[in-house]
């Protein structure tokens, strides 16, 4: 377990973010038990319903690298080690550049690395899990059933009929939790005038606006939300910095 207050040399900021759900939301937990669906919905130990911190993560790490890719900036390939940094094998991208050294660690750390970590540089953000705070008793168990499709034949398999527990449709549920983010590691072996703003708040904020759902069975409706962000302090410098993806 990880406590915020136990992480050196590093000051924390905390956001609180929340997602508003527009339709019903499916994030399933299999295996859990107490439930008739063959897929349950994640719950905490006080029984609301739940976002992990972790699948929020991921889904962000993979919107910013999009963006930073369309904005030109060399991006490992996550989640697979080999393909990420500062192994990158088999990438052939420009990574030899001042922004991607990091003080203390060794070889390159591209945008996003330096933002969500690496096997060798830790995460500069870390998310809590996003808890729906409406009692538990007003939301009843909704099943939805489902089929499991043959691809090749184009029809449904037979005896594989399932039950997925989902949130109560259309009732605007809104899960909140918070997002916290460390100071940024300094460029090491660059030109002072090579150290680049603080571009975390304005590449995590552009990532969350194109999380439209999350989820299964998103492709069924399931999922869509939209976001509640507060007033984040971003600077103009932020937003230069990240055009310059191509060089100047």
């Amino acid at each position: 377990m990880i406590f915020l207050d136990e992480i050196s040399n590093s000051s924390l900021t905390s956001y609180e973010i929340t997602a508003v759900i527009d339709s019903a939301l499916c994030v399933g937990a299999g295996g859990s038990s107490g439930s008739l669906a063959d897929k349950p919905i994640v719950r905490n130990s006080e029984r609301n319903l739940v976002i992990p911190g972790s699948q929020i993560k991921g889904r962000l790490r993979h919107e910013c690298e999009k963006i930073a890719r369309g904005l030109h900036w060399a991006v490992c390939y996550s989640p697979n080690p080999q393909t990420m940094c500062p192994q990158r094998a088999g990438l052939t991208e420009n990574f030899d550049r001042p922004e991607y050294h990091v003080s203390g660690y060794e070889g390159k750390h591209c945008l996003i690395c330096k933002i969500f970590g690496n096997p060798v540089l830790r995460s500069r953000i870390l998310f809590d899990d996003l808890i729906c705070m409406e009692d538990p008793e007003n939301l009843p168990e909704i099943l939805r059933p489902g089929v499991t499709l043959n691809r090749r034949r184009r029809v449904a398999e037979e005896q594989k009929l399932y039950f997925l527990e989902t949130s109560p449709a259309n009732t605007q549920l809104k899960f909140t939790g918070q997002i916290h983010l460390s100071d940024a590691p300094q460029n090491a072996n660059a030109p002072d005038n090579a150290n680049e703003p603080d571009y975390a708040g304005a590449l995590i904020l552009t990532g969350l606006r194109h999380i439209h759902a999350l989820g299964g069975s998103k492709s069924a409706g399931l999922g869509w939300l939209h976001w509640e962000f507060p007033n984040l302090p971003l600077k103009e410098t932020a937003w230069d910095f990240l055009a310059k993806g191509e060089g100047e």
